[in-house]
This record gives structure tokens, sequence and C-alpha cells, in this order.
């Protein structure tokens, strides 16, 4: 039972004011809830790698304390964060260079492009399987992002 935040006399939940000494009791508003509350380790694993757009879950991850301590799920927001990284150098560098070359050859570009969505692809099913798969380069990156608290 609260009490009465002028004079200490008990007052109900719902009191508005003091029985006693007439003071305006303050209004307890609802508890904060956590909006990742019902979200598992392993559905913010597999957010993490959603193509185009998994960066957006990747710094929710990284920023919720929910998953904080949680080094699988850090590891996998930061994977995938990395290899949204290589995604936008393939589109942003690499194939404005390609562009500029008029040849009908093989654009490695688009094989980068292709390569990339593969790996999310992977990576959503390794993810949803609840393992841990450690990409070439980017998971190194990744395990050593994840262990840095």
């Amino acid at each position: 039972m609260p009490f009465c935040s002028s004079c200490g006399n008990t007052v109900n939940p719902t009191d508005q004011f003091c029985a006693k000494c007439g003071a305006r009791q303050p209004i307890a508003g609802p508890h904060p809830v956590d909006p990742l509350a019902g979200i598992t380790p392993r559905t913010a694993s597999i957010l993490c790698y959603i193509p185009g757009i998994g960066w957006i879950a990747s710094v929710i991850v990284l920023a919720a304390d929910k998953f904080r301590n949680n080094r699988i799920v850090r590891f996998h927001a930061f994977q995938g964060l990395y290899l949204f990284v290589a995604w936008l150098i393939v589109e942003w560098v690499i194939s404005p260079i390609f562009r500029e070359i008029h040849y009908p050859i093989l654009r490695v570009d688009k094989l980068l492009n292709i390569l990339i969505l593969f790996l999310w692809i992977f990576m959503i099913i390794k993810t949803s399987k609840e393992e841990a798969y450690s990409l070439p380069i980017i998971g190194e990156l990744a395990q050593k992002s994840a262990a840095e608290h």
C-alpha cells in the first residue's frame, strides 16, 4: 500500500489526493514495456540477415539491453551489418567502375551482388537452425566485434 508523498499517511493506489493532508498524489504511469520482449534470440539473429534492411535490425539488436550480453546474437548482428557494408561497397564503388566500361564482358559487380544475396539467404538458413556460421573475413571481424564489450 502506498503512502502520501507529503505527510506519509497511507493512501490507496487510486487516490488522487491524501485524505489526511489533501496533497495531490503523483500518478504512477504504466511501466515501460520492452518492445523486444517477444523477440527470441533466434528471431533477432535471423532479422539481421534480411537483404537490404537487415542493417536496421542489426543496429537495434546491438543497441538493445536485452541482447547486450548474448554473444551469439551480437555476432549475427555484426556479421549482418558487415555483410551489408560489403554490399554497399559493391553498389557504390565497384558498380560505377564497371558501368564506365562499355564492353559486354562478364560483370564482376553483378557476380558480387549475386554472391552477397546468396550469403544473406545462406545465413538466414544457418541462423534459423541456430548454427553460428562464421563467414570468411566478415565472420572474423564480427567475432572480434562481438567479443568487445
